[in-house]
């Protein structure tokens, strides 16, 4: 899991050395809709992050290809789950940070490795075992 964390000018530390400014962030309020009346029909308490990867200058070109193969050419996250703005900007800002973060990850490839000698013995053993379980369910003929 990578470090994320929002700054306070709004902009989204990923990791130590990459940080992406506030201003390639595009935050827009909407109404959040479902229950709660008038409150939730006239209220802009919903916020929606963008972050344009193609048009990126924080990302190096390796990143950007990256993050456009795994989540595509823009990254979107919303919230509409606290009643004020401020709390669902900070919660979709992280929630776009985290997810440019899990982009970013490179997974090291597995090492293929022999069993190990005891785990074999034990396989043979319990192959074994079972089948004397086998043999004792068998009918014997005279």
């Amino acid at each position: 899991m990578s470090v994320v964390r929002v700054n306070a000018d709004g902009s989204l530390q990923i990791r130590a050395r990459l940080t992406i400014p506030a201003r390639e962030i595009e935050l827009r309020a909407t109404t959040s809709g479902g229950p709660g009346g008038q409150h939730a029909n006239r209220s802009l308490t919903k916020v929606v992050a963008c972050f344009d990867v193609a048009a990126s200058t924080a990302l190096s070109d390796a990143d950007r290809e990256l993050v456009t193969q795994r989540v595509g050419r823009q990254v979107c996250a919303s919230s509409g789950r606290f009643r004020s703005q401020s709390a669902n900007r900070a919660a979709a800002l992280e929630s776009l940070a985290h997810k440019i973060g899990e982009a970013l990850l490179r997974q090291t490839p597995r090492r293929a490795t022999r069993p190990t000698r005891g785990s074999q013995e034990r396989r043979v053993e319990q192959k074994r075992a079972r089948s004397k379980v086998k043999q004792g369910r068998r009918v014997v003929l005279d």
